[in-house]
């Protein structure tokens, strides 16, 4: 297997082991069932609009007070620590432009947090420029993610320096105040040295620490949620890695091409330890809120149709249902990581996918490919929202996991990178807006052409 294989299952230990932690949180599970009230049906327009608006509250309302940023994850009528996640914060980033042009902010509160996220930002720890996982919202000190990983966090930095680049471009030319914005994030964004993160091999890592140096040794090859952190790495203006690091370490020297098909779709790429049906459904979100995929190709992949297949095999295998699990279908499906259920009745997480299926549905999963499968997207939402609303809607939205085994279930709690892919992609889907502000970024134009990739 290669190493890159576990990388998920890596990361996903160390969130359930970092949710045992006596961190103020309580993790058994709050759902006891309640009658569920008659929803009148909505129309498609009112229920994106009804889960964009409530979803953004993650990252207004519930943001952490002193950094603003987004907290790692929070959970409603409870305690919740100032521990901000720095990946979730570029989704939330991207999040409240979407608020700003669709009515439900105004653009001063979205400028102010702008501003006040950029500054906690220029005084957190930085690690070759580049931020940790966690972060201390009230300190901005490093908060380990585990034992060695208490340094710079390469794939968190880029979900965040996404949004960096998004937020620069939406502000580049507004009020002097915003110009100031737009500038601070340019030059945390550039102070990022991605080339130090191939440790002088032709690939990058994931991790590096100070204490640790690169210890953690996990290389960041394809396919997974990482396309962008090459993406970006290839488009720095001052840290620029080697063509060549793309093409011998994400593509694997060319092996990252897959000639599978499931559910007679082509998988294309080689998804790391998911080679039937593809890796949880977060891979065709995370790297591509910025990035357009809708004409991006290079030798390896159309990433359009890479993600549109991904996403129908999830579909398809939920609608199939192999296991028997009450309510999976056309209107209940959606397999990625989040909250699950475990055995002894608490709640942890887990990187569900068909191959690690628990009959736990995540609502970030539909509603985010949305603009792959728009019709099995809507059948989902409708069916939640209307169908199972005390079940499954909360404060900041759909609530993280849903399951319809037995006596109905929900965590209901929230993620931030899971809320975000639902606001930005649902954008996507319905203006293509935040896929526009980031292509239209240089930089980004400079490093695909790089790369060799056509858009």
């Amino acid at each position: 297997m290669y190493r890159s294989s576990f990388i998920i299952f890596f990361v996903s230990l160390l969130f359930l082991t970092s949710c045992s932690k006596d961190d103020g949180y309580s993790y058994e599970d709050p759902y006891t069932g309640e009658e569920e009230p008659v929803i009148d049906p909505v129309s498609d327009e009112e229920l994106l609009d009804l889960v964009q608006e409530q979803t953004l509250k993650y990252f207004t309302d519930f943001a952490e007070p002193n950094s603003q940023m987004a907290r790692e994850r929070y959970h409603p009528n409870e305690s919740n620590s100032s521990t901000v996640t720095t990946g979730g914060t570029g989704f939330g980033l991207m999040a409240l432009i979407v608020g700003v042009e669709r009515g439900y902010i105004s653009r001063s509160e979205a400028v102010q947090q702008f501003s006040t996220i950029a500054n906690f930002l220029e005084n957190s720890n930085r690690f070759k420029g580049a931020w940790s996982h966690w972060i201390d919202g009230n300190t901005g000190q490093v908060q380990p993610f585990s034992q060695m990983d208490d340094g710079g966090d390469l794939v968190e930095t880029s979900f965040l320096v996404q949004g960096m680049i998004v937020v620069r471009e939406y502000l580049k030319n507004g009020s002097e105040e915003e110009q100031a914005i737009a500038q601070k994030f340019d030059t945390l964004w550039r102070d990022v040295q991605w080339d130090w993160y191939t440790n002088n091999q032709n690939v990058l890592y994931w991790h590096w620490s100070p204490n640790y140096n690169f210890q953690i040794n996990l290389a960041l090859e394809g396919y997974n949620e990482c396309l962008i952190t090459y993406i970006l790495a290839a488009s720095s203006p001052d840290h620029a890695i080697d063509p060549q690091i793309y093409h011998d370490g994400w593509a694997r020297s060319g092996n990252i091409t897959a000639s599978n098909s499931t559910y007679g779709l082509p998988l294309i790429l080689s998804h790391n330890s998911h080679q039937q049906y593809g890796g949880p459904l977060f891979w065709a979100h995370y790297s591509y809120l910025g990035l357009d995929p809708r004409n991006l190709s290079d030798q390896y992949a159309n990433y359009w149709q890479l993600n549109q297949n991904h996403s129908l095999i999830n579909y398809n295998y939920c609608v199939d249902n192999p296991s028997n699990f009450a309510g999976y279908g056309e209107d209940f499906w959606g397999l990625t990581a989040s909250y699950t259920r475990n055995e002894d009745g608490t709640i942890g997480y887990t990187a569900h996918s068909p191959t690690n299926d628990r009959g736990i549905i995540s609502p970030t999963a539909a509603v985010s490919s949305i603009p792959y499968t728009p019709n099995e997207s809507f059948a989902f939402m409708h069916n939640l929202y209307e169908n199972h609303n005390s079940l499954s809607w909360g404060p900041a939205g759909f609530y993280d996991a849903v399951s319809l085994i037995g006596n109905d279930w929900a965590a209901k709690r929230y993620l931030a990178i899971d809320q975000g892919p639902m606001i930005v992609m649902i954008e996507n889907y319905r203006t293509g807006f935040i896929w526009d502000l980031f292509m239209q970024a240089p930089e980004i134009q400079n490093g695909l052409d790089s790369l060799g990739f056509n858009y």
